[in-house]
């Protein structure tokens, strides 16, 4: 009796890719850090974008909003809506942002995701190189970084560079849920404090899905 025809497997369809939307304050650190982080996410789709006015925090989360809304029907946006947006914002110390709480709320409202620093951005990657126990004001966490001096960081041009944070991504992660766990209220009242690695981590869990 002839073997018949063996049965065609079909390929495992590879999951459908999460499309993400960051909107960030910083036009060059946050910017240079989501770009580099953006590289070892394996082709999953993220658009980085700026804020139309640095320093105010409202005016983050409605351009997020607009670009979500649009999105659908938007030859930039490839007509597809994004499944996850996210606004990176700082407090800033000594004097916070007089709209954060404003922002915080209406991101909420909104659906949008908030990635905050308290009291900026350069804490969360100051955490790659060393603990922090202590208040400080954002000139004071920028100068600590400059000192590190492994990502190229210089408080005059705030260049960055993403390699030699890669390997301690992992070590950042667990000081910044170390400060969050000592927190007494929210973050944009806690200083030291930042959820940046909770955006990082949803990124790299979803690029590692998508790849299997």
């Amino acid at each position: 009796m002839g073997r018949g025809k063996p049965l065609k497997r079909g390929r495992a369809k590879r999951p459908e890719l999460r499309r993400f939307l960051i909107y960030c304050e910083g036009e060059r650190t946050e910017k240079h850090y989501l770009r580099g982080l953006r590289s070892d996410l394996s082709g999953l789709p993220v658009q980085i974008e700026i804020g139309p006015e640095h320093g105010v925090p409202t005016a983050l989360v409605r351009a997020a909003v607009r670009h979500r809304d649009r999105a659908p029907h938007s030859r930039q946006d490839r007509f597809s809506a994004y499944d996850e947006v996210w606004c990176v914002m700082d407090v800033e110390a000594p004097v916070p942002h007089p709209d954060l709480e404003r922002a915080i709320e209406e991101a909420r409202r909104k659906q949008i995701r908030v990635a905050l620093s308290n009291p900026c951005f350069e804490l969360w990657l100051l955490l790659h190189f060393q603990e922090i126990g202590g208040y400080n004001t954002s000139a004071a966490a920028q100068k600590l970084l400059e000192k590190h001096g492994a990502c190229g960081y210089r408080t005059d041009r705030k260049h960055l560079q993403y390699a030699p944070l890669r390997e301690r991504r992992l070590v950042a992660g667990e000081r910044a849920r170390a400060l969050r766990s000592s927190a007494v209220g929210p973050g944009f009242r806690h200083n030291p404090w930042t959820d940046v690695d909770v955006l990082v981590d949803r990124l790299m869990d979803q690029a590692q899905e998508a790849g299997g």
